[in-house]
């Protein structure tokens, strides 16, 4: 007699699953075993204590302009930006957004949409600037220009770097910067520059041996204190207890008009004087601050001017003054800064 069960017993059949399902299952399973011990392998939940803080993204500028594509066209050619894929098209036509990857970081932008309070910035009114590091600010600014940007500030060093300043044809405010060579630099002594300082310390050993350990500085004694050797600025050390700070001598195209105009805004000069290392004048500002102004004889070697430094040398300088109106009235007058 016929097993009843045997008669209706089938073979199994090979399982043929959907490669979607497969390939989300699989995922899941390498998931779980990066899950930590315990954690349950049937549920997708992961403990509170095993979930890591989430990573917060930059804050990413969102640039609003008249026309999309000849923008993101610009960028690319001009700041050699590039498309991270391909922008999003509204129905009507406009470009609803565009990511583009610049100078390291990102951008975002899309076409004005005036109803919903989307307008791209007037080129005479841009409320934001953007900063964009290149390697050569100057050049980028004049291939800016060169293709419709404006710019009525012509490039500069400042803050350790050489700057350019641009509206580009879409209304944003761009300010660009470079480091600083040799050749981004004019090179040689200008008016206004500073060509010498001294620390003024109540104890010019004590000051000498931390800026030695500090920055590097090889400080040879003289019969003041001490100079400083194989900076690009000349550099000193003296004894001056009762105004300690930073003493600061500025080269001047013509030394006697300087020293007139020092006079006339309220200063102090003494008459000119001689020395070996040029003609000179010690000086106060109109707020008491001691300063010097010179000639550099036209044998100067133009490398103490270049912006190229390294260890130990003075880049920077922050005048720190009880009226900061008065003190850029001075300096104006007196050096054209």
């Amino acid at each position: 007699m016929t097993d009843p069960f045997g008669a209706l017993r089938l073979d199994v059949p090979a399982v043929d699953p959907d490669p979607d399902f497969t390939t989300r299952l699989r995922a899941r399973l390498q998931r779980a075993l990066t899950l930590p011990r315990g954690v349950a392998v049937s549920t997708t939940a992961v403990p509170e204590a095993a979930i890591q803080d989430a990573v917060l993204g930059a804050a990413v500028p969102y640039l609003a302009v008249g026309d999309a594509r000849a923008a993101i066209e610009w960028y690319v050619d001009v700041f050699g930006a590039e498309v991270a894929y391909d922008p999003i098209v509204m129905p009507d036509g406009r470009v609803g957004h565009c990511e583009l990857t610049i100078g390291g970081g990102k951008i975002y932008l899309a076409d004005e949409h005036p109803e919903i309070g989307v307008i791209a910035p007037s080129p005479e009114a841009s409320a934001v600037s953007l900063m964009l590091g290149v390697h050569d600010a100057e050049a980028v600014r004049a291939a800016a220009l060169a293709r419709g940007a404006t710019g009525d500030r012509e490039p500069y060093d400042g803050h350790g770097q050489h700057n350019a300043w641009i509206v580009d044809p879409f209304g944003h405010r761009w300010g660009l910067s470079s480091p600083l060579t040799a050749t981004a630099s004019t090179g040689g002594v200008h008016h206004g520059d500073v060509v010498y300082a001294s620390v003024w310390a109540a104890e010019p050993t004590r000051a000498a041996a931390f800026y030695s350990a500090v920055l590097g500085w090889r400080c040879e004694r003289n019969e003041r204190g001490y100079d400083v050797a194989g900076t690009r600025l000349n550099l000193g050390i003296y004894a001056v207890p009762d105004d300690p700070g930073l003493f600061c001598c500025y080269a001047v195209d013509d030394l006697d008009a300087a020293v007139e105009r020092v006079r006339a805004a309220g200063g102090t000069a003494t008459d000119i004087d001689v020395r070996p290392y040029g003609r000179i004048s010690d000086c106060t500002d109109d707020q008491g601050a001691p300063f010097a102004l010179t000639t550099v004889p036209a044998d100067a070697p133009e490398d103490r001017a270049s912006n190229v430094k390294g260890q130990g040398d003075l880049t920077y300088i922050t005048y720190e003054v009880a009226d900061s109106k008065r003190f850029r009235a001075f300096y104006g007058s007196v050096l054209g800064w």
